[in-house]
């Protein structure tokens, strides 16, 4: 049993930066590993990606999840019904779903490709439908206030064993200074402790203001997701979820189209052709990721080259990009967020592509004028809610 100060870890951020280890200076520790035996990076992950979930869950008082890789979430999302289309494109088709799984297979399937091998933040004490999820991906570690003893049983079982299994203390509160060393030098900050809810989104500057419920809700998810996302960030999101995420571009345009790219993708999955793709037996669910995102590449001229076409009992016609944009066409109703002001309205310009209707930045730019503007030219509905959300 780790000492309730400290645990050792396996190494820090590189398997050569053997000495590693977390601690609390006041008391013990809010943290207890269940299974496993977590590293530096696994910390990083889960402790800001339980911060997203345990923010969500407070915002929209709904069961909600984070799907993190890297320092930044691949997906996030509240819980809401699956549509059979949704469900087939998230591989969770015909699986009873608690609404807190439901909440995990919405966060996943926001980014599949990159939810691979990730940190998964639950809100909620973790069932065993939750568990049984985690089971069948290829994920990590898991971290959450608690479980059950069902689902521990279920998630000790995963990677023979070494799954690691996180446990928070859901009435932990920090300090309100935190410090960071660095360079052998220490900085010190008040914590980012803004708390999001309606209160930023009454500040509408657009000449179209009709704001409906779902789309505040879907700002609030943007916003949060944001402050625990590597700047510069943008994510676009629809349904109480994530869509697509762009974090940690120097450039705020780059983010825009990364985010929007991958919005763009996440609708893509969701059309017939990819829906009715038939695989052959005995190709894992990674492999048809992979073989239908390898399907959307432009660039990609055949599944020969690639030799791709092993995975499927019949090899789809791509589509063209016309027909791209026909589908994409149909995807309407999506809120943008900006983790600080939109300094060009080009943002707004590749956004319109990606159904865009709602945005929510902070605002306070040398050319609010230029972007409100391209918001009226789209009849979007923007909010400024005066909130940077920076984060490194």
């Amino acid at each position: 049993m780790s000492n309730p100060n400290e645990i050792h870890l396996r190494y820090g951020m590189n398997p050569h930066q053997k000495e590693a280890k977390i601690y609390s200076e006041n008391g013990n520790l809010p943290l207890r590993v269940v299974n496993g035996d977590p590293g530096f990076i696994n910390l990083l992950d889960a402790l800001n990606s339980y911060q997203l979930a345990r923010e969500l869950r407070l915002a929209t008082g709904l069961p909600a999840a984070a799907s993190f890789k890297h320092v930044s979430p691949a997906g996030a999302a509240v819980y809401a019904p699956l549509s059979p289309e949704l469900a087939k494109a998230y591989f969770v088709e015909g699986l009873e779903l608690s609404p807190l799984a439901t909440a995990y297979a919405r966060a996943r399937g926001a980014d599949r490709m990159s939810s691979f091998g990730d940190c998964a933040a639950l809100s909620d004490i973790v069932d065993a439908s939750t568990a049984r999820l985690l089971k069948r991906e290829v994920s990590d570690l898991v971290v959450a206030p608690g479980y059950t003893e069902e689902a521990l049983e279920i998630l000790r079982s995963k990677k023979k064993g070494g799954f690691l299994v996180l446990e928070i203390d859901p009435e932990y509160v920090a300090a309100p200074i935190e410090k960071r060393n660095l360079f052998g030098m220490t900085l010190e900050q008040q914590r980012n402790n803004a708390v999001i809810d309606s209160s930023v989104l009454t500040h509408i500057v657009t000449n179209n203001k009709e704001l409906p419920e779902e789309a505040k809700r879907d700002m609030l998810i943007a916003l949060i997701t944001l402050k625990y996302t590597q700047s510069n960030s943008i994510c676009y999101t629809l349904d109480g979820q994530t869509i697509g995420i762009g974090a940690g571009q120097q450039s705020r345009i780059h983010c825009t189209r990364l985010a929007g790219d991958k919005t763009d993708r996440w609708f893509l999955r969701q059309h017939p052709a990819a829906l009715a793709m038939k695989f052959r037996a005995g190709i894992t669910r990674p492999e048809q990721n992979n073989a239908i995102d390898l399907w959307l590449e432009e660039e990609v001229t055949s599944f020969e080259n690639a030799s791709w076409e092993q995975y499927f009992e019949e090899v789809p016609v791509r589509l063209t990009r016309e027909e791209k944009r026909e589908w994409l066409n149909k995807l309407q109703g999506v809120t943008f967020g900006s983790d600080a002001f939109l300094p060009f309205r080009d943002n707004l310009d590749r956004a319109s592509r990606s159904g865009v209707k709602y945005v929510v930045q902070a605002g306070s730019s040398m050319r609010d004028e230029e972007v409100v503007q391209a918001a009226n030219d789209y009849n979007m509905v923007m909010t400024y809610s005066g909130v940077r959300l920076f984060h490194h």
